[in-house]
């Protein structure tokens, strides 16, 4: 399944996706529907009473000020200030409304897509930068969060009250409305032609910043090696690169955003302009009075000011409408390891059991073709063969990293596709070459998904230990489960952290182990340790060694080789370092 999601798709299953994720969001905020009803109602008074000061100021011109009836004015004044308090408090109540239901739904946008990322298969995080999706979780998230919290009142409440102030104006003066209002049908049809062009700016902007986080987090995680080599200048060249483009695609962003403001002026201003001359008109032919004119025109900017607000926040909309394309991509995606009902069952005795398994990584060629074979319970089997040949995929089906393109891999005669994770994880132990540990103790990491002793004293889990054999290994550490531990690598050295995930992976009681590489980074001495506590297990735990140094294999039960989208039985150890030297599997 391709899972890349900066990899173009087409309009129809775009369209879809985003539908998709559009009625997840709605899910999300459906909580605070009372409070965006809520919301609404006070953007609602708002807006009314904020277009009720005009009429009453034409009024006031006509009625008082031309009568110098100073009276009426005063109580007009009071009442217009008393308006506008009000407006200044229900100003604030959406505001601070708003703004709550922005960051819950920031939080709640958030653990949505970190919880979506947690059921996706290892093909996503394969095809997909790490720096790219922490963008999108970070950055991408808090452009829609800034549009909920601060711009979409604003952008209903300049709604409300451009529908306010037209129905104002066309009902003051029906013609003169028409004129006034005649600009922003001209505004209309040019945020309807150029929205798109706008949207794809901020896209592009959107997907370059995450470029450009993953280069960042690319570069640092392999700092090391870039100073080991002197090549500063590497990093330094792929950055600039990353940086300009950046650079480039959030200016073009920038006047994408900024192009709605000037033209939005302009037509306000042509708007106010027809207003003035054609209501002078009126005036000369009595058909008008001052007070309505001051009115009609405070009604104009009550039309027009919303609009050019509406110029800044519809490029925020805009923007947010990219962020959001971005983030629905990863809501609507679902993982290809799906449970299924076991219909499938195999009728040998063995604990797994390969069938005709074929299997293709995306857009790549076939790495196993047509592989069969059997691991009893309880044996131990090492797999051989050159960098390339398929033995970290063949590990990676046996632990269902990955589902087998064709054929089946069967568990104890069951499809191993049936068993929920949380069954199959317990039955098998993986133990990678290089092993990912959580900023923590060793304590932490040793219990990482292993309820069972997860509540246990340090005294307690010590004397687990020490009945599973590992005292030696946790002997390593000065400080016992409570070294540190940092992801960084600092203070722990590489072979100490396999050590962490082999107690870890021998803790879980595994019924098949996986060992891929696990004694590549450590010492000799070490590894004989790590050997006799592999036979310590019980004798039914079925042990998988993948390794290249022979003295790891030479006391496996069965040698398997594995090259050329095959895996052979390799015979003997001098058959298997034949066939690894000559790298071909004798008939």
């Amino acid at each position: 399944m391709n899972y890349n999601l900066n990899q173009a798709t087409d309009d129809k299953e775009q369209k879809k996706s985003t539908l998709a994720a559009l009625k997840k969001l709605i899910d999300l905020i459906h909580e605070e529907k009372r409070t965006l009803v809520l919301a609404m109602f006070i953007i609602f008074v708002n807006a009314g009473l904020s277009l009720l000061g005009p009429y009453l100021i034409g009024h006031a011109i006509d009625t008082y000020i031309q009568s110098k009836q100073y009276h009426g004015l005063i109580i007009f004044s009071g009442i217009l200030l008393g308006i506008y308090a009000t407006t200044f408090v229900t100003n604030y109540l959406q505001i601070k409304i708003m703004g709550g239901v922005g960051q819950r739904m920031l939080y709640s946008l958030r653990n949505a897509v970190f919880n979506k990322l947690q059921i996706l298969p290892v093909d996503f995080f394969n095809q997909n930068k790490a720096g790219d999706l922490i963008s999108r979780i970070n950055n991408d998230t808090d452009k829609l969060n800034q549009f909920f919290s601060q711009s979409l009142m604003n952008f209903i409440g300049s709604i409300f009250t451009m529908v306010g102030a037209g129905i104002f104006l066309l009902s003051i003066n029906f013609e003169l409305g028409l004129a006034a209002l005649a600009p922003a049908f001209v505004i209309w049809v040019f945020t309807k032609a150029i929205s798109p062009w706008v949207k794809s700016k901020n896209a592009a902007n959107l997907k370059s910043t995450g470029g450009l986080s993953a280069e960042i987090q690319e570069s640092l995680n392999n700092f090391k090696v870039i100073v080991a080599f002197n090549r500063r200048d590497y990093f330094r060249k792929r950055f600039d690169e990353a940086n300009q483009k950046n650079y480039s695609t959030a200016v073009s962003a920038g006047l994408a955003n900024n192009i709605f403001t000037p033209v939005y002026g302009l037509s306000a201003n042509i708007g106010q302009m027809v207003v003035l001359a054609f209501g002078i008109y009126l005036i000369m032919t009595g058909q008008f009075t001052i007070g309505l004119l001051v009115g009609f025109l405070a009604y104009i900017n009550s039309f027009y000011h919303p609009l050019r607000q509406l110029a800044a926040l519809w490029a925020s909309f805009q923007t947010a409408m990219a962020a959001w394309d971005r983030i629905s991509q990863i809501l609507a995606l679902d993982t290809n390891l799906q449970v299924t009902p076991g219909h499938c069952t195999d009728n040998s005795t063995s604990y797994l059991s390969f069938r005709n398994v074929s299997f293709t990584y995306p857009n790549g060629k076939e790495v196993l073709h047509h592989v069969s074979f059997n691991l009893e319970r309880g044996k131990t089997y090492a797999f051989v063969g050159p960098t390339g040949g398929g033995k970290t995929t063949t590990a990676s089906l046996i632990a269902r990293l990955y589902d087998a393109t064709k054929g089946l891999v069967f568990l104890e005669g069951k499809d191993i596709r049936s068993y929920e994770p949380e069954e199959r994880t317990r039955k098998i132990g993986f133990i990678l070459q290089e092993p990912f540990l959580f900023t923590g103790t060793v304590r932490d990491n040793i219990l990482y998904g292993n309820s069972d002793y997860r509540n246990l004293t340090n005294e307690e889990l010590e004397k687990v230990i020490h009945e599973s054999g590992l005292e030696t290994l946790l002997s390593r550490f000065d400080e016992g489960l409570e070294s540190k531990v940092q992801t960084t690598g600092d203070g722990i050295s590489l072979g100490q952290k396999q050590l962490i995930a082999f107690m870890r992976a021998v803790l879980r009681k595994p019924e098949l182990l996986i060992l891929d590489e696990a004694t590549a980074n450590i010492d000799t001495i070490t590894e004989q340790m790590l050997e006799a506590i592999l036979q310590k297990l019980p004798e039914t735990t079925t042990r998988v060694i993948i390794a290249h140094r022979l003295n790891t294999i030479e006391n496996a039960d069965e040698i398997f080789f594995v090259n050329s989208g095959e895996v052979v039985r390799a015979g003997s150890l001098e058959d298997a370092v034949n066939l690894l030297l000559h790298g071909k599997r004798e008939s």
